[in-house]
């Protein structure tokens, strides 16, 4: 068994402890990985713990696109392979190269290449990726995010070859995350969803029931946000508050600021200060920053509508913006001011559509974008600080590209209206809508017609029950930045448990 790992950015050490673990517990030995950042892949090449038959740095492969001559023929006839139906896909779920973001920050959605340029780099990538899965002929790929050229390249080249995907997935309940063999579907989830309606069930699902039902209960009594228990928490949880943006001027932000410009400064002189694609250049960090922090000065409180919770309103969270899940699964509907000029035009005349950013955005939005969405007669701007779960509780309906509030409307007995491909679109309470013109029909009849049905979510949540497990990924990957010490590594056990499970595995003598 040789497993393949996309081992993007802070993710790489991450990946690497799981790759330690599979080593211990199931005694896999052959690794082979697709890393992103210089730095990553220096810690892979450098490590004692596992030997990878293979290591490819996204960053070398994508510099070669400069001396690459473009080949049409070649470009039509991966198109005919692996095109999804085109290779647009590929390219537009790639946030730097299509719309040069992470390199600098949104509202920045300028790319940096011509087309041409687009289509040499999927070139030079698409090469590597063929000989590498090739050589290396994996039984199995792990992608944490398909959010890339490169990622959904291993993914649909490795599908294409008949290899085992499994992609990292968020329950959205708890710290919980489940697998798929899809980046598109919810593989195990609706097999266990599906068993469980029928009443196919083993003794054991009997636990994942009361589980479900006792959790069902326990939010609609007590709704909280998914990732409430998570030591992270304080770290996402009020994001508007204009405090905690100005906070880095006290000393321990100070401190904070300090210790992330020598990280970001050893990284660069690690990689010989080279100008990689992803490179954050350190003056456009701090200017985009700066920006930033102007616009919170000057405030959008006079934007801002009053919530009256006694009228009828349908609720339209936004998504926080680059993220690759709605690049993906929801490309039609990305643009969020053009879904809620089509979402306000499909409700009943006296409906309000309440709309309010993710407080993840505060401050990173210009005036002008809210100011678009106060043109729409029927809108109502809400104030990010305001609890979403509270509007939910009061709302006739909630619309949403492809964010949590889906799922935490269908648990509290509203219907919902989704707009891209996500795992809780297997509930009844949950419509999707794939075409704009089916709008205002689709909203009508989930108005009219819509019925809680209790034992249909309670097999949904016995099947994420059943399916996921618990691990503080938000913690691991994002505050602690990947580099996780070998103390830490079985806090990674549940996950390369059920990645076993789902490759038949079995614990090593």
């Amino acid at each position: 068994m040789k497993i393949c790992f996309l081992l993007q950015r802070r993710f790489a050490y991450i990946g690497h402890r799981m790759a330690v673990l599979l080593k211990q517990r199931y005694g896999i030995d052959q690794f082979c990985g697709y890393a992103s950042l210089p730095s990553s892949y220096l810690f892979l090449k450098n490590q004692k713990d596992i030997h990878y038959t293979g290591l490819l740095l996204d960053e070398e492969i994508f510099d070669r696109y400069k001396n690459e001559k473009l080949d049409i023929e070649y470009i039509k006839n991966f198109e005919k392979q692996y095109g999804i139906p085109n290779l647009w896909p590929y390219i537009c779920s790639d946030r730097v190269v299509r719309y040069g973001q992470l390199v600098r920050e949104y509202p920045n959605d300028v790319s940096q290449y011509s087309h041409e340029e687009m289509l040499r780099i999927f070139q030079v990538v698409s090469k590597s990726i063929v000989e590498f899965l090739d050589k290396e002929k994996p039984d199995c790929v792990f992608i944490s995010v398909v959010g890339s050229i490169a990622s959904l390249l291993l993914y649909q080249v490795a599908k294409q070859k008949g290899i085992k995907t499994l992609i990292l997935d968020n329950a959205r309940i708890g710290n919980r995350y489940f697998l798929n063999e899809r980046y598109d579907g919810s593989t195990y989830l609706d097999q266990s969803f599906q068993l469980f309606k029928q009443n196919q069930t083993s003794a054991a699902d009997e636990n994942y029931l009361k589980q479900a039902a006792d959790y069902l209960k326990q939010f609609q009594e007590k709704p909280q946000y998914y990732f409430a228990n998570s030591e992270a928490y304080s770290t996402f949880n009020n994001k508007a508050s204009l405090r905690r943006h100005f906070r880095f001027l006290a000393p321990s932000g100070m401190y904070r600021s300090l210790r992330w410009l020598w990280r970001q400064t050893k990284e660069l002189a690690q990689s010989g200060f080279k100008n990689y694609y992803t490179t954050i250049h350190p003056w456009n960090e701090r200017w985009d920053k700066l920006n930033r922090k102007l616009r919170i000065l000057i405030g959008y409180s006079d934007l801002f509508d009053p919530v009256n919770l006694k009228e009828d309103f349908v609720y339209f969270p936004l998504q926080s913006e680059p993220e690759a899940y709605p690049m993906l699964n929801a490309p039609l509907f990305m643009d969020q001011i053009w879904t809620a000029k089509q979402l306000a035009r499909s409700l009943p005349a006296h409906y309000k559509l309440y709309v309010k950013d993710h407080p993840a955005m505060f401050g990173y939005r210009r005036r002008s974008y809210y100011q678009e969405l106060k043109k729409i007669p029927n809108v109502r701007l809400i104030d990010p600080a305001v609890d979403s779960l509270k509007l939910i509780g009061h709302s006739k309906l909630v619309a949403t590209v492809s964010g949590t509030a889906g799922l935490e409307a269908a648990l509290l007995k509203k219907p919902v209206i989704s707009f891209g491909n996500v795992s809780y679109n297997l509930l009844s309470a949950i419509k999707r809508c794939e075409n704009v013109e089916d709008l205002p029909i689709l909203v009508k009849n989930q108005l009219d017609s819509y019925h809680y049905n209790e034992k249909d979510i309670i097999n949904f949540l016995a099947a994420l029950f059943k399916e996921s497990v618990d691990v503080d990924l938000a913690k691991l990957w994002d505050l602690e930045g990947g580099r996780i010490v070998d103390r830490k590594t079985n806090e990674l056990a549940p996950l390369v448990d059920l990645i076993a499970e789902k490759l038949n595995l079995n614990l090593s003598k």
